[in-house]
């Protein structure tokens, strides 16, 4: 079935906010590898000027994920996750992001294409603190598969 064309430019509510955490940024770092001081002591992150521990460059992809569920489980865009690979993901960052944010998601579609079969689902999720400060733009293309 294919993807609904005319969510093209819908947004979806902001998500519920997410508390960063010292020890999730330091989980996250220690996971992919991130050994910077930055990202594991707090006296190391304020001696680059900020209030706490940084997050690598890729952590809003741990929030910015879970915040797709609004359009994996909106039936009426009709995406069969079951079907659906990562195809692309970028960052376009205002500041970083720090232990002590507490940040919201507000999720767009920008695009949906066909080609050879599959869907392509361009998704824009603008990070914000819950004050309203921009942080961080993640663009992310899902395809989703067509029947063999």
């Amino acid at each position: 079935m294919p993807l609904d064309q005319s969510f093209v430019g819908r947004t979806y509510p902001p998500t519920a906010p997410y508390q960063v955490g010292r020890e999730k940024i330091r989980e996250f770092a220690t996971a992919i590898g991130a050994n910077d001081p930055a990202h594991h002591d707090p006296a190391a992150g304020r001696a680059l000027g900020h209030p706490d521990v940084v997050a690598p460059p890729t952590f809003p992809v741990a929030i910015t994920m879970a915040a797709s569920r609004q359009l994996v489980e909106d039936p009426a865009l009709g995406i069969d996750y079951s079907r659906v690979v990562h195809g692309d993901q970028r960052f376009a960052y205002t500041r970083p992001v720090v232990a002590g944010d507490e940040l919201i998601c507000v999720n767009t579609v920008e695009d949906i294409t066909s080609r050879g079969g599959h869907e392509f689902l361009t998704t824009r999720t603008d990070v914000s603190t819950t004050a309203g400060e921009p942080v961080v733009t993640v663009w992310s293309k899902l395809v989703v598969r067509g029947e063999a």
